[in-house]
């Protein structure tokens, strides 16, 4: 008998969001139109600081330190001293990798515990943790508590599943998918119950400088000696092709910090050389940071309020977002028009509604760790042209406000014709189960 040539249980199953994105790029390419709305990449351009320092630096062909480079761990600390008001950060406590994505897998797999995991969540973190050798405890939240973790929830999941020992938990914030964020009060609270459980947190905040009213709250604020920030490019700054994202590790959790760093020589040996140094010169440059940052971030949030409104107004459910790219509709208003055609998980809707309405949404189970029947999906409001959208946005000025209707259906076409589409889908389901 034949050996298995491969062990991982994950050798047949890549990553659901690329995979979902491949398939309907390749749609596209071969003449089929579609509204995607399935993919969270950056719709505008590259900030353009970052740009030009590409192309002075695109010969650099050096490997680099393991970590990054001095002057941009130097830059990323005075970034979130601005942004975050964290002013204490020790650029020897900032790691650069190839995208945070990588940093994350590395710190999953020396951890020496249990990794908890928030359902939805993005379709990576339980992957990663399957390849490092985990089985991760999974805390399902719900709309009712705005698909945020509480202390409550969390301590009921510790004792349910036995956990003791050192514990690790994944928290997004903003989050992906749901596009929500937590405030302070929250904060201070799980802080108290992270404490008291021993729980180190890697915060996800690769959205924090999407927040649609640059108020975001860092989880180090709060719980500083426990939380390690994951942050990076491919958001905010879209760039996400370049790869470069980088963790801060707080002084108390220099030996992770350490394994990582033994970890990412045996892999990636370094970050990108010329990225780096693009990357050096754009933190060098916070004014054209900032701004870049509040167009963006105001144009994002026209788009949100636009699809939440019109999607509530045919009954579909959410909560709203308060940062990124991102929308967790509930369909649920059409399940009785979904069973009479025999549809009965939110994948087998996706197919229906890709097929009819040309409109393709990610479900929620099993990409997001949600139940398969639980009508829940992520629509990523992405699919437009944000260089346009972003220079009609800087010839009006930050002091005018943008004309949310027709700001978006004439520099967010895509979005707001798929939107008008998937309502009118919804309309006509509703339209069958009410006659």
């Amino acid at each position: 008998m034949k050996m298995a040539l491969v062990k991982s249980n994950l050798g047949d199953s890549p990553a659901a969001n690329l995979m979902f994105n491949e398939r309907i790029r390749q749609m596209i390419k071969d003449g089929q139109f579609v509204y995607h709305f399935g993919f969270g990449q950056a719709p505008f351009p590259v900030i353009e600081s970052a740009l030009d320092s590409l192309k002075e630096n695109a010969g650099q062909n050096a490997y680099l330190p393991v970590q990054g480079i001095p002057e941009l761990r130097q830059g990323i600390c005075n970034f979130h001293a601005r942004y975050d008001s964290l002013g204490s950060l020790d650029p020897n406590n900032v790691i650069v990798g190839p995208g945070s994505k990588e940093l994350i897998y590395l710190l999953l797999n020396v951890f020496n515990g249990t990794v908890l995991l928030l359902a939805p969540s993005w379709p990576t973190y339980e992957p990663q943790a399957v390849l490092a050798g985990r089985k991760p405890v999974i805390i399902s939240t719900s709309s009712d508590n705005n698909w945020q973790l509480t202390p409550e929830l969390l301590e009921q999941a510790i004792e349910s599943n036995h956990v003791t020992g050192n514990k690790l938990l994944i928290l997004t914030n903003p989050d992906n998918p749901t596009g929500t964020s937590y405030g302070d009060a929250q904060l201070v609270a799980l802080s108290k119950a992270f404490r008291k459980n021993n729980v180190i947190v890697l915060s996800d905040e690769i959205y924090a400088r999407l927040h649609y009213t640059q108020s975001h709250v860092t989880l180090a604020k709060h719980y500083p000696e426990g939380t390690v920030i994951s942050s990076g490019l491919s958001k905010w700054a879209s760039a996400g092709g370049w790869r470069i994202g980088y963790h801060i590790y707080p002084s108390e959790l220099s030996s992770l910090l350490a394994a990582v760093k033994s970890e990412a020589s045996h892999t990636y040996s370094c970050a990108p050389a010329p990225m780096q140094f693009a990357a050096s010169k754009m933190f060098g440059d916070l004014a054209s940071c900032d701004e870049y940052i509040r167009h963006t971030s105001r144009i994002m949030a026209a788009v949100s309020s636009f699809c939440c409104r019109e999607l509530r107004s045919v009954g579909v459910k959410m909560v709203t977002p308060t940062a990124g790219y991102y929308v967790f509709p509930d369909f649920e208003v059409i399940r009785p028009a979904l069973t009479l055609r025999g549809i009965t998980t939110c994948q087998e809707m996706c197919d229906a509604l890709l097929k009819e309405a040309s409109v393709a949404l990610m479900a929620s189970g099993p990409a997001y760790l949600r139940p398969l029947k639980e009508l829940t999906t992520r629509l990523c409001y992405v699919n437009f042209d944000g260089t346009d959208a972003l220079a009609n946005s800087r010839k009006l000025g930050l002091d005018a406000p943008l004309p949310e209707e027709t700001f978006v259906k004439d520099f967010c076409t895509s979005v707001y014709d798929g939107i008008l589409a998937l309502k009118n889908w919804v309309s006509q389901l509703k339209h069958v189960q009410e006659s």
